[in-house]
């Protein structure tokens, strides 16, 4: 295969990725609304109904099963959505230096009267 078409398969990574990462993103943000929403919900039932200081609420809650397994759910799609991401800039990196590698092979090309 040879530069150009490197180039051209990296592109249509990229445009993939990205399309990925919209969806990481969106699940990443509705995994984190229902943590956040659970979270809440259940401090407020272990200061209502258990007269549970404010001070230990924050010590007791995350051991709570429903929260631990959403924050476990949120933790997930960040660590997706973060290695999405980072494979995106792998690629742009990837395509930067087979233009700079074309670059190159052209000039000398011009250079040597091919």
């Amino acid at each position: 295969m040879d530069l150009v078409e490197q180039v051209f398969r990296l592109n249509d990574e990229l445009t993939s990725s990205i399309k990925l990462l919209r969806k990481h993103g969106e699940e990443l943000a509705h995994a984190e609304s229902q943590y956040k929403l659970r979270l809440r919900t259940e401090a407020l039932k272990l200061r209502e109904q258990k007269s549970m200081p404010v001070t230990l609420i924050n010590q007791i809650i995350y051991g709570v099963p429903e929260v631990n397994e959403l924050r476990l759910k949120r933790d997930i799609a960040e660590c997706t959505y973060n290695a999405n991401l980072e494979h995106i800039n792998v690629t742009k990196l990837k395509i930067r230096i087979l233009e700079a590698q074309i670059s190159r092979e052209y000039s000398m090309a011009g250079k040597n009267g091919f």
